[in-house]
């Protein structure tokens, strides 16, 4: 993001040097007008921001800012209102909170962050960084716990005006100021630290911010502070993972349902781990397909393309299956508020086999024609018409015998032809007149 402050850049302008004599007073007079001009006719737009998204190139200004949608995980959190008062904490109070939180496990509410810096936490007040700079952090930096995930304190120092806590072994290496210590003789150098070789650290940082100094606090206290953050109460893993979701997508996970657009981690905590799974390719698109359930029970075939579930599939015995693709996740997870739509139809029922038309009941299907919609062809061509049944003709069982050639009993044929039975539909051949008044054949 690059934010432009209008009255930054008229300020700007105006400490510009201006040279000495008539033409330059001049101007200099006309731009004080102008700048005055300027400031009465925006009036409060003069403070306003621009804000210039690097990304998609999009500009917009102070007021709209703030209602472009941003995951849930990153906005800003709601304020807690826990009392605190006015005395300093004292060296006893202090090591009995180290002494409580130090190893305390809890469950995290929001993504964290890697890096040296982490999340800053104001008490009673608002977290830094939110928005996208929130989401850069753990492009940057990497994601140290996923929300629903089990966090340990590994270390607590007190300072003055804050509290800042490790998690998951911190975001430093270990020794890494002595790894740069070197002792040894003339030109031969051996480092303090031997072993350089260990694990890149993978922990999380969290400062709680207190105004001027850090109040008396009990352990209750401080981890009511830190509830938009770490939750310490005792939960299962799925309590504290739904914990972090909206409502309605709470309700579909615990109820063991799987909606379009939910993530992998959501698919597992809803259905566990699938019977079997298959990977396959959409066009070139891959996709994984993870089933769920076993004949005659109903069986559910869940899409997933990356880390989102894309499609979902349910089958059941004797009824055709019902598919889902509309995305109902993204909606609940955007904090411009998009509703649910319950009463849109989600579902298409996918037919069996290719057959459209029963052939017993329903007519077939005009054959395939060069003609455009609404084209008569002439009256007088002969070709023109509908497609019929083809009818074979009938054969009787006297030109069926008479098909073959008798043969003698020797294999040659016989001298007689024998002729073909007279067909019904031919007319039969006229008789020759008698001679000399000879008796006819």
């Amino acid at each position: 993001m690059i934010r432009l402050s209008i009255c930054e850049g008229l300020r700007t302008s105006f400490r510009r040097p201006v040279r000495a004599g008539g033409k330059n007073a001049l101007r200099r007079s006309a731009f004080r007008r102008l700048l005055a001009a300027t400031l009465l006719a925006t009036g409060a737009a003069a403070a306003q921001v621009i804000t210039v998204d690097t990304r998609t190139g999009t500009v917009t200004n102070g007021a709209a800012s703030g209602s472009a949608p941003v995951d849930r995980r990153y906005q800003q959190i709601a304020p807690t209102h826990v009392p605190l008062t006015k005395s300093e904490l004292d060296a006893k109070t202090r090591l009995e909170l180290i002494r409580l939180l130090n190893a305390e496990q809890g469950f995290a509410m929001r993504p964290f962050p890697r890096g040296h810096k982490g999340l800053t936490l104001a008490a009673n007040g608002k977290l830094e960084p939110v928005g996208e700079n929130y989401l850069d952090m753990v492009t940057k930096e990497g994601l140290s716990a996923k929300p629903g995930d089990r966090l340990v304190l590994t270390d607590v120092k007190i300072e003055r005006a804050k509290i800042v806590f490790d998690l998951n072994g911190g975001p430093d290496p270990k020794h890494r100021f002595m790894r740069h210590v070197q002792v040894g003789v003339g030109p031969e150098m051996n480092p303090v630290m031997q072993g350089g070789n260990d694990p890149e650290p993978v922990g999380a940082r969290l400062t709680l911010a207190f105004q001027g100094r850090v109040p008396e606090l009990t352990g209750a206290e401080l981890k009511a502070l830190l509830a938009p953050l770490i939750s310490f109460d005792v939960k299962t893993p799925i309590q504290a993972f739904t914990d972090t979701l909206p409502g309605k997508l709470k309700e579909a996970i615990l109820g063991h349902h799987v909606l379009v657009g939910m993530s992998t981690d959501m698919v597992l905590f809803a259905k566990g781990a699938p019977e079997s799974k298959t990977r396959e390719m959409d066009g070139l698109m891959p996709f994984e397909e993870w089933i769920y359930g076993r004949p005659p029970q109903p069986v559910e075939f869940v899409r997933i393309n990356g880390n989102q579930v894309i499609r979902v599939e349910i089958a059941k015995m004797g009824e055709p299956p019902a598919i889902f693709t509309k995305n109902e996740v993204e909606g609940l997870m955007r904090t411009d508020g998009t509703p649910l739509d319950m009463g849109e139809s989600k579902t298409w029922t996918a037919k069996v086999g290719d057959v459209e038309r029963d052939p017993d009941t329903q007519a077939p299907a005009a054959p395939p024609s060069l003609r455009a919609p609404g084209e008569k062809l002439p009256a007088g061509d002969a070709t023109t018409g509908e497609m019929k049944p083809v009818r074979f003709p009938k054969q009787t069982p006297d030109a069926q015998s008479s098909s073959s050639t008798d043969e003698q009993p020797d294999g040659q044929p016989s001298g007689k032809a024998q002729m073909p039975a007279a067909d019904a539909s031919q007319p039969a051949p006229a008789k020759a007149p008698p001679t000399n008044g000879a008796p006819p054949n």
